[in-house]
């Protein structure tokens, strides 16, 4: 009997794999627990439907995170911070606030999350910083902080 699996089983394969099994271990484990589903016509254009459904969005997205890689190159953020003695700040900048500044000064929006900071932010200067923006696309941004 061919199912197709809606759940990774193991030795057996992954979601979404159509596979034949024997009818016994179809009827009696893999339906009962919903691992698994009768790879019918009708199933297998869903699946297909479904998958290419993913392609298209998961294409989107890397285009959508190559665009916004583009529009940071040559971009600065200014970042103006309280400091006391030695040019050192109350604190630190973090990843939050360049999103933030990023977001009021440029309208470009990234998630606090995928920009990665090498070692914190204490002193005044300018800083190179990482955002890594999904799908193997990262970008740049060139942060400045003042008092």
């Amino acid at each position: 009997m061919k199912v197709i699996l809606t759940a990774d089983v193991k030795g057996q394969g992954k979601k979404g794999e159509v596979i034949t099994v024997s009818d016994g271990y179809a009827r009696n484990f893999l339906f009962p627990k919903k691992l698994a589903q009768e790879a019918t016509a009708q199933s297998q254009t869903e699946l297909r439907q479904k998958k290419e459904a993913e392609e298209r969005r998961r294409a989107k997205e890397k285009a959508n995170a190559e665009e916004i890689s583009a529009k940071l190159q040559g971009l600065v953020v200014k970042i103006h911070a309280k400091a006391g003695e030695n040019g050192r700040l109350f604190g630190s900048v973090t990843n939050a606030e360049i999103s933030e500044e990023l977001l009021a000064q440029h309208g470009i929006e990234i998630e606090k999350h995928q920009i990665a900071l090498d070692e914190t932010i204490k002193l005044f200067g300018k800083y190179e910083v990482k955002a890594k923006l999904g799908y193997e696309v990262s970008g740049t941004i060139n942060v400045v902080v003042t008092e």
